[in-house]
């Protein structure tokens, strides 16, 4: 398998640091608010990515954290917590507000099929984790207290910058714009690994420690649960692109220092969802959730598929009509399987063709993700000169990485087909369609107008004619 490497930007081949284990970190959510859509596309990248790795032979053990402190409405360490800021708009305590949206984003990951990891931490769990660390960050003189706070010293490092091409003079006070001064700090791109009382009096969530009463910084939360469930070194780190500075950027930084070697060797970023107004964000007020395409009548799995057509590292554009698109894919495809259906159960064993078609299917997911041609190799099963029954078990077993519910899905609709099958419409809408290709279009327009009179509304495609219980 190659992936592109988002600290080389290179595509490498993927090699664990122990041979069949992956050790495997996601950034999860800052639990202030329900997940958008675009948050949710990262993590069903990343699923498809472990559930590939698991179809592999690997044994994968994935560890994610949930932001429940310390990550404030700027990156740059400037602004109040997102989690108070959760709790003051909806009048309640951080912690409700924390098990309710922790609640709500692993019910959207349901919906989606994004399987559970293997460890979920929420940051406040692990506390005298972060304080260890700190502490040895100050004794080898790579972190810094002042005005209260304890700071990592950026200007200690031979590089500083991973997934940009800034310059080193950008660490100084008053270049870099994207980040507010801080008096506090000695250069521009330092930032805080402890808040004390000093700077947020009204913090709900605090802790004693040797610098005072405070709370963690953002960024030392993932590296001291990472180091907690998966040791020194990690294989794999992932989270959405606009992750990769500043807060990977200085995951690196105190981890690396921390141990006095290298720490993670991939990293996998997956790139934005935008709208035709540009990237999707929660700041913006209004954004779209799970909970919001079903009011729509969309199934969250159109939703997967929806990602799935396009690679992770391509900014994918949302919008209502791409969206039809892929739910009039999603159930055409499931049309199609369910034909097969009376073949479900029958024994077949794999033939040369199947076992190209299986070949193809991991080919694409090797080569970085690409998981557009994966779900092209589902339409080859369906087109290739095998039996049905090798047909479903291919499919069925593409499926455990791709988890768009294909099996089911298809048995659920023919569910459906039977119960609204009804042999004198069927006969009038045949006659209908006869009519039309005779061009006989007065005769299929009263069929037309008597079936609607009935209540059955026609539905033309390239297909065919379907019909349905207006």
């Amino acid at each position: 398998m190659k992936l592109y490497n988002s600290a080389t930007r290179l595509r490498e081949e993927f090699i664990p640091h122990e041979a069949g284990k992956v050790s495997m970190y996601t950034c999860g959510p800052t639990v202030y608010h329900f997940a958008h859509i675009g948050n949710l596309r990262s993590y069903i990248m990343e699923d498809v990515l472990e559930k590939y790795l698991r179809y592999a032979g690997y044994d994968v053990k994935r560890v994610m954290n949930i932001t429940d402190v310390g990550h404030l409405s700027s990156d740059a360490d400037t602004g109040e917590d997102k989690m108070l800021k959760g709790a003051r708009r909806e009048k309640k305590t951080v912690m409700e507000i924390a098990r309710f949206y922790t609640d709500a984003f692993f019910a959207d990951c349901a919906k989606l099929n994004i399987k559970r990891p293997d460890v979920v931490q929420p940051a406040t769990g692990c506390i005298g984790e972060y304080i260890r660390i700190i502490e040895r960050l100050l004794e080898k003189g790579y972190a810094y207290i002042a005005g209260g706070n304890v700071y990592f010293d950026t200007s200690k490092l031979e590089r500083y910058y991973i997934f940009n091409d800034h310059d080193e003079e950008d660490l100084a006070v008053g270049v870099r714009e994207s980040v507010e001064e801080d008096q506090n700090k000695r250069n521009k791109a330092d930032f805080v690994l402890w808040f004390t009382k000093s700077k947020f009096q009204d913090q709900e969530l605090k802790w004693d420690s040797p610098w005072g009463t405070g709370y963690p910084g953002w960024h030392i939360e993932c590296s001291g649960i990472s180091m907690k469930y998966l040791g020194e070194y990690l294989d794999l780190h992932c989270g959405g692109i606009d992750n990769a500075f500043p807060h990977h950027t200085n995951e690196i930084a105190q981890s690396e220092a921390y141990l006095g070697h290298p720490w993670c060797r991939y990293w996998f970023h997956v790139h934005h969802l935008n709208t035709s107004t540009g990237k999707m964000s929660k700041s913006k007020g209004e954004f779209l959730t799970v909970s919001l395409l079903e009011e729509k009548g969309y199934d969250p799995l159109v939703y997967r598929l929806f990602c799935l057509q396009s690679h992770y590292r391509k900014g994918l554009v949302f919008s209502w009509e791409n969206l039809d698109n892929a739910a009039a894919a999603y159930q055409k495809l499931l049309a199609r399987i369910a034909q097969l259906l009376p073949a479900l159960g029958t024994q077949a064993s794999e033939s040369e063709a199947g076992a190209a078609l299986r070949r193809a299917f991991c080919d694409a997911l090797d080569n970085d993700l690409n998981t557009s041609l994966a779900v092209t190799a589902l339409y080859d099963v369906l087109k290739a000169d095998i039996a049905a029954a090798e047909k479903l078990a291919l499919l069925a077993d593409f499926d455990r990485v791709l988890s768009l519910n294909l099996i089911e899905g298809a048995r659920a609709l023919s569910q459906r087909q039977a119960q609204e099958s009804d042999p004198e419409i069927d006969a009038l809408v045949a006659q209908r369609a006869q009519a039309k290709k005779a061009r006989d279009f007065a005769l299929a327009d009263r069929i037309r107008d008597e079936l609607k009179a009935r209540g059955i509304e026609l539905i033309d495609t390239k297909e065919g004619t379907r019909w349905k219980r207006a």
